[in-house]
Order: C-alpha cells, then sequence, then structure tokens
C-alpha cells in the first residue's frame, strides 16, 4: 500500500492519497484546490489518479474534487446522506453508509458519521495484502487529536438556525459508534491545530483510536449528552466570514482552475489606474515593515500561515484587490487564495514599486509598550480596545477594555470613538498590528497599538 499525507500548514488542513501498488492506481481524500501536488506525487511513482473523495461539503477551503477529476478523469466518490440541503449539485458516484470503494487490492468503507454536517462521512481502510482487519479511519472533520469538529458552523457561519444543537446530539450518537472501533486502528483527521473547525485540535498529525479513547475530552462526556452538548458548544472560535461562501462552492457548479494562476506585476499607469477604481491594496509585508512606510489604505495581511483566513474575514468574493508582495512570495500567496475561493486578484506591486510609485509621503507608526500603556490608562479619555476572539477575552483581559473582535471590526466600528485616543491590543501584537491598518483604512486618526499584547500585559 501507498501512503501520503499532504498538509496545508496556511489552513491546518489534511489530505491524503492513498494507493495500490500493485494495481498503480491511486485515490485522494479531501484534496486542495491547486492540485498540482497531487499530480506531481503521482506521476514519480507512476500512478494514475482513479478516486477522489470527500469527507463531506467544507465550509473552511475549496475542494479541488473536481478540479483533479476534470485533469485525471478520475471517478467522484460524494456523500449521499443527509437531507436533500446536503446534495452535491453535481454529477459524482453517491456514497451511503457501508458503501465500499475498491482501489485494487485495498477497500474503503464510507462511514456515516453525522455531526459537524448532516452528510458527513468518514472512511475505514483494509489492506487486504496484509490483513483483513482495518488499518485506518479518516475522519474528516468527524474527531481530531485532541478534540472533535464542531457542529455549530451551519448556524454561526452558514446561518441555518436551530442546527448546532441537533448536530451535536447527532455527533454524541456518532461517537458511541466510534469508541467501539479496535484501538489499534490509526486516525488520520482532516485538521490540526490552527484551524477554526475545532478549539482544541491537537499539533500531532495522527492518532489512535485506543489513544483517543483515553485522551480526546469529548470521549470523557459520552455518558451525559446534556454535559457534552454544552461543553461541545462552549467558547469556540468564530468561524471566519468566508465559511458560508465555502460551502455553497463546495456543493453547486462553479468554475474551475486547474492551474496556479500567473499574477500581472503591475507598472506605475498601472497602479495609478486601480486607484482610480478604488481597488484595496493588501499589504503583505511583515508589520515591522509595514510600519515604517504604508499608504493610509491598505490593509496589512502578513504572508503567514494567517493569511488566507484573515483575508477571507475582510474581503468579498466580487471585489478585486492589488497585493504588495515581492515576487518570489507571489506564487505562495496565489495558491493561500486558491484554497479558499478567492481569485480576483488584479495584480501585485513590490514594496519598492510602492515606494516609487507613491509621490506623496508614506504613513508610519510605532507600537507602544506596557509602561506607555499604564500612563495612558490614567487619562479618562483614552480608549482600550481588545480585538482578540470573545473566548479569548473571557479568559482575562486589561482592566476597562471593551472587546471588539478584529474579524467584525468593520461591523462594529460604532463601538470605538473616533473621538478619544484609541489603544489596540491583542494577544502578542500580530493581530493587532493588522487591526491597526484595518482602523487606519476607516478613517481613525488616533490609534496606538500595544505591540506586547495580553501575553506581555499578564507577565
Amino acid at each position: 500500500m501507498y501512503f501520503e499525507l499532504v498538509y496545508d500548514k496556511s489552513l491546518a488542513q489534511a489530505s491524503y492519497i492513498i494507493g495500490c501498488q500493485k494495481s498503480g492506481i491511486v485515490a485522494i481524500i479531501d484534496p486542495k484546490r491547486d492540485i498540482d501536488t497531487y499530480l506531481k506525487i503521482a506521476k514519480k511513482n507512476n500512478f494514475k489518479i482513479t478516486h477522489i473523495l470527500e469527507t463531506h461539503i467544507h465550509a473552511d477551503f475549496l475542494c479541488g474534487s473536481r478540479e483533479l477529476a476534470a485533469i485525471t478523469g478520475g471517478e467522484l466518490y460524494l456523500s449521499d446522506e443527509g437531507d436533500e440541503d446536503w446534495k452535491y449539485e453535481f454529477p459524482h458516484n453517491k456514497l451511503k453508509h457501508g458503501y465500499i470503494v475498491k482501489i485494487g487490492n485495498i477497500s474503503i468503507e464510507a462511514l456515516h458519521t453525522p455531526g459537524h454536517t448532516p452528510e458527513h462521512l468518514s472512511f475505514l481502510l483494509t489492506d487486504h495484502p496484509a490483513t483483513d482487519k482495518p488499518a485506518m479511519l479518516f475522519t474528516g472533520d468527524f474527531v481530531f487529536v485532541g478534540d472533535v469538529g464542531r457542529p455549530d458552523l451551519l448556524e454561526q457561519a452558514a446561518g441555518l438556525k436551530g442546527t448546532q444543537e441537533k448536530g451535536a446530539h447527532d455527533l454524541f450518537n456518532s461517537l458511541q459508534d466510534f469508541v467501539k472501533m479496535a484501538d489499534f486502528i490509526l486516525l488520520w483527521p482532516g485538521h490540526g491545530a490552527g484551524s477554526a473547525c475545532g478549539k482544541a485540535l491537537g499539533a500531532v498529525h495522527m492518532s489512535t483510536i485506543g489513544y483517543e479513547k483515553i485522551r480526546n475530552w469529548a470521549l470523557q462526556l459520552l455518558h451525559d449528552k446534556a454535559k457534552f452538548t454544552e461543553e461541545l458548544l462552549s467558547n469556540q472560535p468564530e468561524p471566519p466570514r468566508y465559511f458560508a461562501m465555502m460551502k455553497k462552492l463546495n456543493k453547486v457548479e462553479r468554475k474551475l482552475i486547474t492551474e496556479v494562476p500567473k499574477i500581472k506585476n503591475l507598472n506605475q499607469p498601472e497602479y495609478q489606474e486601480t486607484k482610480k477604481k478604488n481597488l484595496k491594496l493588501i499589504d503583505t509585508r511583515p508589520k515591522e515593515q509595514f510600519s515604517k512606510h504604508f499608504l493610509k489604505g491598505a490593509i496589512n495581511i502578513p504572508n503567514n500561515n494567517s493569511f488566507s483566513t484573515w483575508m477571507g474575514w475582510f474581503l468579498n468574493y466580487q471585489e478585486y484587490f492589488v497585493l504588495v508582495a515581492t515576487p518570489d512570495e507571489v506564487e505562495d500567496l496565489t495558491r493561500k487564495l486558491m484554497r479558499i475561493g478567492m481569485d480576483n486578484i488584479y495584480g501585485f506591486i513590490t514594496p519598492e514599486q510602492l515606494l516609487a510609485f507613491e509621490k506623496g509621503p508614506l504613513s508610519s507608526y510605532n507600537s507602544i509598550d506596557k509602561q506607555a500603556v499604564k500612563q495612558k490608562l490614567k487619562d479618562t479619555e483614552v480608549q482600550i480596545i481588545d480585538i482578540r476572539g470573545k473566548s479569548e477575552y473571557n479568559e482575562g483581559h486589561i482592566d476597562g477594555a471593551k472587546n471588539v473582535f478584529m474579524g467584525t471590526m468593520d461591523e462594529n466600528l460604532n463601538k470605538i470613538d473616533n473621538k478619544k485616543q484609541v489603544i489596540i491590543y491583542c494577544g502578542s501584537g500580530n493581530r493587532s498590528a493588522i487591526a491597526y491598518s484595518l482602523l487606519t483604512a476607516n478613517g481613525f486618526n488616533n490609534i496606538l497599538n500595544y505591540g506586547g499584547g495580553w501575553s506581555d500585559w499578564k507577565s
């Protein structure tokens, strides 16, 4: 048997390549949208991609199943569980509970594991030349290392009211069957630490069913449905806005992009034209570089593992935008945006071009430290804003701070007094640097960024 994990750190998302070396064929589970990764692996190992499977209709990334099928001719195997609201609207092979997909000498059994979503499947793999006992379980967003999938996304992100309690109860019931499975089976989940699909995901990519039985918090509460439901629904991170769009695009017919697009480097007249069109400028430099010289109105979203998530919070899927980035970063940025279906990149300019194209002086700012914050807070006219998530704020915050979550800040600008001096902070200064650019882009002129954040303050 051939097995390979493909892990996208930017979304903490796992996909899997399962192959029968004797037959020379492979299956891909939950592929990302930049599919050249799988094509290279298949070519290197002389495999043909024949089967493409999805555990469920994903909310956090745009699945590349259809791109992969279009290029390879592989067949799609997708869930046919759940009601009519949870049916894929394009041609595919329909999987029900108990259906077995054959990959040469390997069998993959579909198990209906609702809770995270009504149609959710897990895939139980048996490598028959070795044994007729199952070897691996691919759990998607059902069970993670140390956590379970959240059932509230349909309500919180997709707006389907009244679904989170039912989802929690479905998950509770699904886990009753999960704990009856053999301890030795390897568990390969759809996400790791950093994903918004749970609240306590482990950093290790795999586990065993036996280890999760003794370690996973959710599996310790299977004697009490009410307590399980309460704990599961509490303190979940805010789901990014783009999740609702992913649910839609992963379900319906859409435009396929089978190659990573080439992004145009704009010259000065082209750049000036984007300003006339009021296109958003996304500056991807690290916060230290951005703060030294930036164009007021630009949003600073650094190119790190959180880049695509924050882009999904702040931009919609209709507007075009321009990137400030070095040429060697553009492909990486494009891939990250492809993975959430954000394809409207108008072009990019380099940091050097930004300095050359802008005739007037650029803006700059310096962060303030703990002592400066203490002095400022003696002034009753100063407002302090904690831009972290609600659960982080509830665990501890600076006395007098108001919680205005950065992801929804544009909807809550009225909670921030533009007539006062405003101090913003987050956990350690990374998110507050983004928030600084957001507020200045929205006309706030008297903002101070506490760079040390809560971690510095509480120490």
